[in-house]
């Protein structure tokens, strides 16, 4: 039987609503969606594109802490709530995402919070 190891960010969302920023069971590292704040400051960028960067750099470290890297993502689902952010995150997702290609979704919806313009969760397989 394969363990189950978690990841926390420290959120307060996660504590409030009964998450794991990240969990693997065996070869496969499942994280939870995740928005552009900053959680040191938990402050957040006014631009997706920004906010796109944050959600990435949280994403590397949850999956770091869970000995998996971005190269191991096989599918990403992007949440942004108008349809126009495409043009400002894709060069974002590229710069992230470029050499993995992973299998992707993008969803135009509303978010939890009005500031939140994006939300990202990745599902990544270690060999």
């Amino acid at each position: 039987m394969n363990p189950r190891r978690t990841h926390s960010t420290g959120s307060p969302m996660e504590q409030a609503a009964a998450y794991s920023r990240a969990v693997r069971v065996g070869a496969f590292v499942h994280v939870s969606g995740t928005t552009g704040y900053d959680y040191a400051s938990m402050e957040m960028p006014a631009g997706v594109a920004d906010q796109a960067r944050n959600c990435f750099t949280t994403i590397a470290a949850s999956l770091t802490a869970l000995d998996a890297e971005l190269g191991n993502i096989v599918r990403v689902t992007y949440y942004v709530t108008k349809p126009e952010h495409f043009d400002a995150v894709a060069p974002v997702l590229r710069e992230f995402l470029g050499d993995i290609n992973p299998a992707a979704t993008m969803i135009v919806c509303q978010l939890i919070r009005p500031e939140m313009l994006i939300e990202i969760e990745v599902t990544a397989q270690v060999a």
